[in-house]
């Protein structure tokens, strides 16, 4: 019989890790439909009496979104300029009791292709701290996202939090996502733009990230090197910018479909970008 675990402690959590490998439970929402034929064969750790990881906070250059955060609290909190990108994913990812229950941590757990949080979270450069009884360590997004339900966190450790860095420079961000619907949908296709603005409006910096494209959420670097040192103009998207994406076709579309929806979507948050 699979075995159940409340800690209140994260060292105690921890040690449970180290000895008998379970699954970390936090919000479930990913964790439970993938069992509705039958109930849970793996042991659980449930780790939500943990104290102290729940408040999301600004922590010097960067904000800490610990393990517990829920989408709902990340959509409460009082994000700076630049942010805006987390707060817009934050209200079009399901519902609101799935927003009140799902935290942003479990959605890169669970490394779906089609998750979300990770385009806003990739193209804003974060980093995730991971924790077991040998020490903590920290590595990008980018490096800990191996593949479709495929991560770089150690059976033994589990995911702290997020390091999100605040921005330095006058900044602007904006998610978009399409899907069959507006709510309760898995994305066609869904995107993150980051712009960092100089005193003369033009972009010194810009990031992008797709997901639901490929096996994995990807950044663009073309694109990105060629909205450096210009203004927001859709007319400088090249299909080229988007070669580093992989679509495939399934129920929810085409390749081709995703690669113009994409396309559009890009011009469209381009076009809107008003520098800050």
């Amino acid at each position: 019989m699979a075995g159940y675990s409340r800690p209140t402690d994260l060292a105690a959590a921890l040690s449970l890790l180290a000895e008998r490998r379970p699954v970390i439970l936090a919000g479930g929402t990913d964790h439970f439909p993938a069992r509705v034929a039958a109930g849970p064969a793996e042991d659980i750790l449930d780790i939500t009496a943990l104290g102290g990881l729940r408040a999301i906070e600004r922590r010097g250059d960067h904000l800490w979104v610990p393990c517990l955060a829920t989408w709902a609290d990340l959509g409460a909190a009082n994000l700076p300029a630049g942010l805006e990108a987390l707060t817009q994913a934050a209200a079009q990812i399901g519902g609101v009791q799935i927003q009140n229950t799902a935290t942003l941590c479990g959605n890169l757990c669970n490394a779906s292709p089609a998750a979300d949080g990770i385009p806003p979270l990739l193209a804003l450069d974060a980093e995730v701290e991971l924790a077991s009884l040998a020490g903590r360590r920290r590595m990008s997004l980018d490096a800990f996202l191996l593949g479709p339900r495929q991560t770089a966190r150690r059976p033994e450790e589990m995911l702290l939090g997020l390091h999100i860095p605040l921005p330095v420079a006058p900044s602007r961000s904006v998610f978009a996502k399409l899907g069959a619907r507006r709510y309760l949908v898995i994305s066609i296709v869904m995107l993150a733009l980051v712009a960092e603005f100089g005193a003369d409006g033009m972009i010194s910096r810009a990031r992008v990230a797709v997901g639901a494209c490929g096996p994995r959420a990807r950044r663009l670097p073309a694109l990105e090197a060629a909205l450096a040192g210009a203004r927001p103009d859709p007319a400088l998207l090249r299909r080229a910018h988007l070669a580093p994406l992989l679509p495939i076709d399934d129920m929810r579309g085409t390749a081709a479909y995703r690669l113009d929806a994409v396309a559009t979507l890009l011009r469209r948050a381009l076009a809107g970008m008003v520098p800050a």
